[in-house]
């Protein structure tokens, strides 16, 4: 089976890499992470990414990936604003929008809808430690259908440590109700220099929040 990526076919490669099988492979977030996986194949933008992903120049490492998530979104047609990406769809035309570093719409917004749509994601790209937390809880305070939260560790083991703290200092102290309002679209994306050599595919993991058990779970077998 083949899977549209980036309004194409995917790749043999792709396809043995994104497990299509998983439990809510077909719903919104499994849409944008086939689209994400597309924009990846580019060798223009797979490229340098790799480069300062390896020699962990992080400033460097937002500003691609910031790049490569809106292509990931304007290839659903979503129409998406993010630094150095000006959107006019609402308005008042910007580039950032309640201080959210990527922020996608519904393809239709504007159509004879409310002139200030709900977003339809958001994403967060963290390159600070210390800040995961907080971008996490920035993107569970807007009411958005995905929310996305980007973060950069050396190693696999500092990615453990990370999806821990963020249980631990954000997720714990919610309640089972209030955790069920945020379903299960909210998405942690690590990418860790220890593994870049495989990079797209070892080099991010992908994680699902489980609202049932206030956890992020291993959400695809991609990477």
């Amino acid at each position: 089976m083949r899977y549209s990526v980036c309004g194409r076919l995917s790749t043999p490669k792709e396809t043995e890499n994104l497990d299509l099988n998983s439990p809510g492979q077909d719903d919104l977030a499994g849409e944008w992470i086939g689209s994400f996986v597309g924009s990846l194949q580019v060798r223009d933008v797979s490229e340098p990414l790799k480069e300062v992903s390896l020699s962990g120049n992080l400033g460097d490492w937002t500003r691609l990936l910031t790049d490569v998530v809106v292509a990931s979104c304007e290839a659903l047609d979503w129409p998406t604003a993010a630094k150095g990406h000006n959107l006019t769809l609402l308005p008042k035309a910007g580039q950032e929008y309640l201080g959210i570093d990527v922020m996608a719409f519904p393809p239709a917004a504007g159509e004879g809808g409310p002139a200030w749509p709900f977003p339809l994601a958001v994403f967060e790209l963290e390159n600070q430690r210390g800040r995961a937390a907080y971008s996490l809880w920035k993107v569970i305070c807007v009411r958005a259908e995905l929310r996305v939260v980007f973060a950069y560790r050396n190693d696999w083991q500092q990615v453990q440590e990370l999806v821990r703290s963020l249980k631990q200092e954000v997720i714990d102290g919610y309640s089972i109700e209030q955790r069920q309002t945020l379903d299960d679209r909210t998405l942690l994306i690590t990418g860790s220099r220890g593994e870049g050599e495989t990079f797209p595919y070892g080099y991010f993991k992908v994680w699902r929040l489980n609202p049932n058990i206030g956890a992020f779970e291993r959400f695809t077998n991609w990477g």
